[in-house]
């Protein structure tokens, strides 16, 4: 006769305690979110955006500008829905088809317009760019006479987020100025402030260094109206004598010399774009 011996029962573990019970007590984590399907019918704003053309306000003054046609008819409307890019055309030319997001850095030099042409004949950022890049759009703008980091992408959604206030992403920038002005003047701005009716959120500035009556601000902000920082330091009664955009986000004009771009590696994006999402 055989023996049939009792099930082993496991000794009481003790609970886990410190780190361990923190990790324990968090839910399991999200994969990352997957991106937007291609399949389906789409408006063509949203689908020549996604292909780089430009965010979706872009593609919609393009086609009130009669630039966007679909197998040779100008596009009078951004609602009709499209499965495909076949037949779209920009200018002319055939649109190709989106690729992975991609993300530049480039040191903009002062003289040169933020914009794809001038009808002045000024110099633009894309005469400074070396051939064989993607269609880029840039992240926001800076002034003719505005140096500094300007990131370039060729997703317009992505384009449009990095801009977006919404998104909290921080700007900064460096102003050399003459005139009178204390730190605790430029303290009251992170209240923001009104100028002929236009609101100016939340800045961050702080006083570098002073040499007589010219000196270096740094300044810290979350949206980019058009001349922001100088109106609001001309407001202050400061005359901007050269202005440097330092820092988009967490990226920095670190290592970049005048007129160089860079491309932003896929993880640093990558680790990027997850915290931007959350």
């Amino acid at each position: 006769m055989t023996t049939r011996r009792p099930p082993r029962i496991a000794p009481d573990r003790p609970a886990p305690r410190g780190r361990r019970a923190a990790r324990a007590a968090q839910p399991p984590r999200k994969p990352p979110a997957e991106p937007e399907a291609d399949d389906g019918p789409q408006r063509i704003a949203k689908l020549l955006a996604r292909a780089g053309v430009g965010s979706r306000r872009d593609v919609e003054r393009m086609i009130e500008e009669g630039r966007i046609a679909l197998h040779g008819e100008t596009v009078a409307q951004p609602a009709p829905l499209l499965a495909s890019l076949d037949g779209l055309t920009v200018d002319g030319n055939p649109v190709a088809k989106p690729v992975s997001t991609r993300l530049y850095r480039f040191h903009k030099p002062a003289g040169c317009l933020t914009a794809a042409r001038d009808p002045k004949g000024r110099k633009t950022i894309y005469d400074m760019l070396p051939k064989g890049l993607p269609r880029l759009m840039p992240v926001g703008r800076l002034d003719y006479n505005t140096e500094g980091l300007l990131l370039l992408t060729n997703d317009g959604a992505f384009k449009r987020q990095l801009e977006l206030p919404a998104s909290g992403v921080e700007r900064t920038y460096r102003a050399r100025a003459f005139g009178d002005i204390s730190q605790t003047q430029l303290e009251d701005l992170v209240e923001g402030i009104t100028i002929d009716g236009i609101r100016y959120g939340k800045i961050d500035a702080n006083l570098e260094r002073r040499t007589g009556r010219n000196q270096w601000i740094e300044l810290t902000l979350t949206e980019g109206k058009n001349r922001e920082v100088r109106r609001v330091l001309e407001h202050l009664g400061l005359q901007v004598s050269r202005l440097i955009r330092t820092r988009y986000g967490e990226f920095s004009i670190a290592g970049l010399d005048t007129g160089q771009v860079e491309i932003v590696p896929r993880d640093a994006l990558f680790q990027f774009r997850r915290r931007l999402e959350k």
